[in-house]
């Protein structure tokens, strides 16, 4: 069994700039941070004893024969681009509430290509699993996203991002002596939104 751990990421500056539409023309820059809260996957390969191929849990729970069958287009999409012929089980978790703004989806992917290539005893830079993971979801699944997310949480750390064409993304780290990282961290405060439904059955448990 493979775990990978993928954290998410806080954008400070740049959001919208990371969309090809614009950067392929204009150039971008985003300036963020991975932090200490991550998306887990374990994956394994499934024994062909059971009735179904693939097993994949995450919010829901799918038991299906073909990789077409897979509901979660992450999932889908991302073994369809891996070429998986193996059965496999899926289990997905993270440390926050989905939808939290903190690009938890593309943490998915980037931790999801990552359990997948050492499932198969192969280590890949992590620029390429920042850009396979730009590929799928923006190619593949068609999703309306930018290519800020994908890297930031594939190589972690404060960092400016440059964007100047779909491969050509410019990584620069920000460096910091001690004592200003300290006072950079202790000047920050995360608030994540809390949907209504939640609020309510908080309050019915109190």
């Amino acid at each position: 069994m493979i775990i990978s751990r993928t954290p998410l990421r806080i954008s400070f500056f740049g959001g919208g700039t990371d969309f090809p539409q614009w950067y392929e023309k204009n150039g971008g820059a985003v300036l963020s941070t991975a932090i200490d809260k991550y998306c887990y996957i374990s994956c394994r390969k499934l024994p062909p004893f059971f009735e179904y191929k693939h097993k994949i849990i995450y919010f829901r729970q799918e038991q299906v024969s073909e990789i077409d069958e897979i509901i979660h287009p992450g999932v889908r999409e991302t073994l369809r681009y891996m070429k998986i012929e193996d059965g496999l089980e899926i289990h997905y978790n993270e440390d926050l509430p989905v939808r939290s703004g903190l690009g938890s989806s593309s943490s998915f992917t980037v931790g999801l290509l990552h359990a997948l290539y050492a499932l198969n005893g192969k280590m890949v830079s992590k620029k390429r699993l920042a850009l396979e993971a730009i590929h799928i979801e923006q190619d593949m699944v068609k999703e309306n996203v930018g290519s800020h997310d994908q890297v930031a949480v594939a190589l972690g750390g404060l960092s400016k991002i440059m964007f100047s064409g779909k491969d050509n993304i410019e990584v620069n780290p920000i460096i910091m002596n001690k004592e200003r990282y300290r006072s950079f961290q202790d000047h920050l405060m995360l608030f994540l939104p809390v949907c209504r439904e939640r609020l309510q059955r908080s309050k019915k448990t109190r």
